[in-house]
């Protein structure tokens, strides 16, 4: 598409200089100087001559004939969408030709005018104007089907037709004439600006033969040759290839070479091999032939035909000046090669360096870059590949994807099998993935769309895969689903929409470590996560980290590495977190969740999907129910605030209730200290807010009376005050809440209900939202009760709420914050005091 082509254009011309090839095929197929008829915008149904000043794309930049070098009118046009014609249509179609009036007294014979401007000028072609081709660039003129001349490799003079079977970006799959789909192996794949490439009719006009190529001639009888030949010819007339295709093709230098001359050159037929080869043959003032140096008995010759700027071909002693290893000839007597030996023994003499191109310009490659690089032992194939070293001209590629015994190729820096990262893309080619990671930490490139949500994490196309069972496709995170009481909605709304595709095991760690830190408390998910197991899944373990204020959490998960089982896998892991089961998947939900899960709040959506604890408090003397959350293993070693500013150890025995959100969340983290391990260097304890998962207030009474037994015994003062009238503070100020001191709920005595203090109705475990919001409404902190209705807290979901927590989720100042908390412990005050019990 022009978008791939403009993004291919850019990055070749600012990561690859060098591969100028590249840059030649994505140029347009018109050219500064062209003349064409446009139609005239200050006079209707006028035309006029108008010469391409420069090109971008389909878009011209035009010059109205007669302002010489005046720019100021200058205009662009979309070769697409506006008249444009070449020079003479207008006399054959009955048009009018009218100089712009702002130039029309210039000139008082336009006529005359018009025949000196044209002279010697070039049109624009015809059929880049109109039909099927226009606007078309150089590479896209060249359609299926279409006939070349194709030299011979063993004798320059020889060619013959082949017609293109296929075209990516340039780089042509030819099958010869005579040829069907059963000699596929015999197709040659080679880029449409090679010298070996002409247009039909080139040979017989040049004087050349017109022969099958030498080592296909057995294949076919001599009339079946010539059959093959006819109807080729008879095709190429049918559809002539636009000679714009030729037009960036260069002609071949002189050459120097004389028959006798050494040189070096890099092997045709061995991998990674400089071997001396010697001129046996030269054919003209562009042509010459070297065969392999070979002393052996039993020799074969090996010739190659070259010309000036033949690839791989090096000066006597290039290897020993650049440090590579120069292969023997076969045949050789002695330990050591030595040129002025070998030189002075056969009685030859070394190839001028003047009769080389650069052989030092090494076009701005370097050790460890990445490109794209076509397979020698596969011309079929591209592959990921890495340049390990540069000498001079030559790279050393090391293939990705390919058996290691021929992954290593040699290879010239003006070849044209090399390509730019993203040409396989850009065509719709598929590239060869590596088989393995090719670094410890995989590389994301990161794809930005306009718009916030949709960048794509990519770890690598599924379509060259060796196994498409552990590749997948990307993977959605549907926003708009209910967050759950773990997962924070504001920040889930922050992560791309879909990651992938690749393999299934590294896009469902980076979702997974995704959905972690999306977390309120990362380290109570991540100990969810690692419960999640299924015997029927196919895992291989991964380890995930939760980091949380300083401190880092690690834990060893089951990640799936089959692509069917994703589906059930992500289900299960939304169900474990509480939120909708179309949170993210391999399913877009682009308007209205199936669950209809925009219409269930936290409290109903975790009774349905949750856990499914029971919130009202079991009686005297029974037995946990088997729905209801089962006590904690052992007893808790510390205790903490609900309030934290300043996290602080404390020696004072707790009153806190065992049954409290933060009696939970304290085992809960010591659980994830235990089984996880920490690498924080605080000696404080871990902070963390409290979740959903946290209301089982009711289900352990007998606890909180143990406790309260203890602290009876010790005779630990009470620490509840009245608050003074109009602030109806509760028992702490605000260096309490800074200073991490404790809640410490009335005795039996006071749980009387106080003039001063707040009195519910209705228990607020059981209040929805829109009570919350009236509740917020009625204290002196109304200004923010709209937060509380944009982030559906209900009542569970406010006596979960902490400092930490709603500076951090609510973005509130420490004032503001401090404020609302006062409300909210007057709510958990009452609770305790009024329903706890």
């Amino acid at each position: 598409s022009w978008t791939h082509c403009t993004e291919l254009r850019s990055r070749t011309r600012r990561q690859r200089p060098f591969m100028v090839f590249i840059l030649l095929s994505l140029q347009s197929s018109f050219q500064p100087g062209m003349k064409l008829e446009v139609a005239n915008r200050s006079s209707p149904d006028s035309y006029w001559v108008a010469s391409i000043i420069t090109t971008c794309g389909q878009l011209l930049l035009l010059r109205f004939s007669g302002y010489g070098d005046d720019r100021k009118a200058d205009f662009w046009c979309d070769v697409m969408t506006a008249e444009l014609h070449p020079v003479g249509w207008c006399a054959l179609n009955n048009k009018n030709l009218m100089p712009p009036e702002a130039i029309k007294e210039k000139y008082s014979d336009w006529t005359e005018f018009l025949v000196q401007d044209l002279t010697g000028s070039r049109t624009a072609p015809a059929n880049l104007l109109e039909g099927p081709l226009r606007g078309k660039n150089t590479v896209d003129l060249i359609l299926e089907d279409s006939v070349l001349e194709l030299q011979d490799l063993s004798d320059p003079f020889l060619y013959w037709p082949a017609r293109v079977i296929q075209n990516v970006g340039g780089r042509l799959r030819l099958r010869y004439a005579g040829l069907t789909d059963e000699h596929r192996a015999q197709d040659a794949w080679i880029f449409y600006l090679d010298v070996r490439l002409r247009p039909q009719g080139w040979a017989l006009e040049n004087r050349l033969a017109l022969q099958p190529p030498t080592a296909l001639r057995p294949l076919k009888s001599a009339p079946d040759w010539q059959k093959a030949l006819e109807d080729a010819q008879l095709d190429g007339q049918k559809n002539p290839l636009p000679l714009e295709v030729f037009k960036d093709h260069v002609d071949l230098p002189r050459h120097s070479f004389r028959t006798g001359m050494k040189l070096e050159m890099v092997s045709r037929w061995e991998q990674l091999q400089i071997c001396p080869v010697s001129v046996t043959k030269v054919y003209n003032d562009v042509y010459f032939q070297v065969t392999l140096d070979d002393a052996s008995v039993d020799a074969t010759p090996r010739r190659v035909v070259c010309h000036a700027n033949t690839p791989g071909i090096l000066p006597v002693q290039w290897c020993l000046k650049n440090g590579v290893g120069l292969e023997r000839p076969r045949g050789f007597e002695g330990q050591d090669f030595d040129w002025a030996d070998y030189l002075k023994q056969s009685g030859t003499e070394a190839a001028p360096e003047s009769c080389f191109p650069d052989v030092s310009s090494n076009r701005g490659f370097a050790k460890d870059m990445w490109l794209e690089a076509v397979n020698p032992h596969r011309p079929a194939e591209v592959c990921v590949a890495q340049i390990t070293q540069v000498r001079g001209r030559l790279l050393w590629l090391r293939l990705e994807g390919v058996l290691k015994q021929l992954s290593e190729c040699l290879v010239d820096v003006e070849s044209m099998d090399l390509f730019p990262v993203g040409w396989c893309e850009a065509n719709a080619y598929p590239l060869t993935a590596p088989i393995k990671a090719v670094c410890q930490k995989q590389k994301k490139i990161a794809v930005v769309q306009p718009e916030k949500q949709s960048v794509l994490i990519v770890y690598g196309s599924d379509s060259g895969s060796a196994n498409g069972r552990y590749t997948c496709s990307r993977i959605f995170v549907n926003h708009r689903c209910f967050s759950g009481p773990y997962l924070n909605k504001g920040r889930i709304a922050e992560l791309p929409q879909a990651v992938g595709p690749g393999k299934c095991t590294l896009v469902l760690k980076e979702l997974l470590s995704m959905l972690i830190n999306a977390a309120y408390k990362p380290g109570r998910v991540l100990k969810e996560l690692q419960e999640l197991q299924d015997q029927s899944w196919e895992c291989q373990e991964e380890t995930l980290k939760a980091k949380y204020k300083g401190k880092t959490y690690r834990s060893t998960l089951q990640i799936i590495r089959l692509a069917d089982q994703i589906p059930d896998f992500c289900r299960k892991v939304c169900l474990k977190l509480q939120c909708c089961p179309n949170l993210f998947g391999p399913v877009l939900v682009t308007d209205k969740c199936p669950e209809n899960c925009s219409l269930q709040t936290k409290t109903k959506y975790t009774y349905y999907y949750g856990k499914k604890r029971k919130l009202s408090k079991p009686a005297a003397g029974d037995e946990t129910a088997e729905g209801d959350v089962a006590k904690p293993a052992r007893r808790r070693k510390k205790r903490k605030a609900i309030f934290v500013q300043k996290k602080r150890r404390s020696t004072a025995v707790d009153y806190t209730p065992a049954g409290s959100p933060q009696d939970s969340d304290e085992e809960e983290d010591e659980d994830m200290a235990l089984q996880s391990g920490s690498e924080g260097t605080s000696s404080e304890p871990r902070e963390d807010h409290t979740d959903a998962s946290s209301v089982e207030v009711a289900s352990s009474r007998p606890r909180r009376a143990a406790s309260l037994r203890r602290a009876n015994s010790t005779g630990h003062p009470r620490a509840v005050q009245e608050a003074p009238e109009g602030r109806r503070r509760t028992t702490r100020s605000v260096s309490a809440y800074s200073q991490g001191s404790q809640y410490q709920p009335p005795k039996d005595q006071d749980m009387q209900v106080k003039s001063r203090q707040l009195v519910l109705d209705r228990n607020p475990l059981e209040w929805s939202v829109d009570e919350v919001v009236h509740f917020i409404n009625s204290t002196d902190c109304a200004s923010l009760a709209n937060i509380f209705q944009e982030q559906d807290i209900d009542g569970q979901a406010l006596l979960l709420l902490t400092l930490p927590t709603v500076q951090e989720c609510m973005d509130l100042k420490l004032g503001p914050a401090i404020k609302l908390c006062h409300q909210i412990e007057r709510v958990k005050v009452a609770f305790y005091r009024q329903f706890a019990n």
